[in-house]
């Protein structure tokens, strides 16, 4: 498998022969502008200078038409405005290609994407369904530490000559991602760990402390990190990451940087 970091949580993932665009977020540097610019924007930062930081915070590492070339299915694993593109009338994934096949997390995601002009919409389901040459299972998530932030979710990609795969998604450590690394084994994990969080929900992803849980849960996997340094509300970028880790004796990771590919 080849895992190419895009940017934040967007990542290209050449599994079993078939190429997935995972949580396709193309918008250009700062076009989603600020959360102060957002009327009525119902959620707190924890550090009010956040409000003013203007997102996605870096540019994408090459051209939207690079990175949809030859795309076989796109994967949401949930829809927020950091994991694919929202317009202000409502309109969801603006700069995609609206006849690739999409796949969603379940039947509301999917009316959205359907409503946006998507025409072969799939939801994942809790049993396993094959998609080119990939087996893929949704897996649960937990997207806040006081309450959820919404619905979200995670992915196993499963093929015959493959190694085992799972996308975590936002979600912090709890017992149902333990329950995922303990039932399917995954040889390759990718986390979302830049700890973004609202005064509201708590910490939306993963921490340190979530990134050592998993490694002690899973010490045999390739740890994938991700979702870094393109959210305002984020709490810890790649460089305290790295220092953060060190200090909790967690050496054997992956924390690849925009563009850069990964191949295990």
């Amino acid at each position: 498998m080849k895992i190419k970091q895009i940017r934040n949580a967007t990542l290209r993932v050449e599994y079993a022969g078939t190429v997935f665009l995972v949580d396709p977020w193309l918008a250009s540097r700062h076009a989603a502008g600020c959360f102060s610019d957002i009327p009525d924007f119902p959620f707190h930062p924890t550090d009010p200078v956040k409000n003013q930081i203007p997102f996605p915070i870096c540019d994408l590492p090459e051209s939207v038409e690079e990175i949809l070339e030859d795309v076989d299915y796109y994967l949401v694993t949930h829809i927020h405005p950091d994991h694919i593109d929202m317009s202000p009338d409502g309109a969801i994934g603006a700069p995609l290609k609206k006849d690739v096949p999409i796949l969603a997390q379940n039947a509301a995601d999917a009316e959205a994407l359907k409503r946006s002009g998507f025409q072969r919409v799939f939801t994942l389901s809790d049993a396993p369904v094959v998609y080119g040459g990939a087996t893929l299972v949704k897996t649960p998530a937990r997207h806040g530490t006081r309450v959820p932030c919404g619905e979200a979710s995670g992915v196993v990609f499963r093929a015959e000559n493959e190694k085992t795969l799972y996308v975590a998604g936002d979600t912090i450590f709890y017992d149902g991602v333990q329950e995922t690394l303990k039932s399917f084994r995954p040889d390759v994990v990718v986390l979302n760990a830049c700890a973004a969080e609202f005064v509201e929900f708590g910490r939306l992803i993963m921490n340190d402390e979530d990134v050592d849980c998993v490694a002690k849960t899973a010490p045999d996997a390739s740890l994938v990190l991700s979702h870094m340094d393109n959210v305002p509300h984020a709490a810890i970028t790649r460089q305290t990451l790295r220092g953060m880790l060190t200090k909790r004796g967690v050496s054997e990771y992956y924390m690849p940087e925009d563009g850069e590919t990964l191949e295990f």
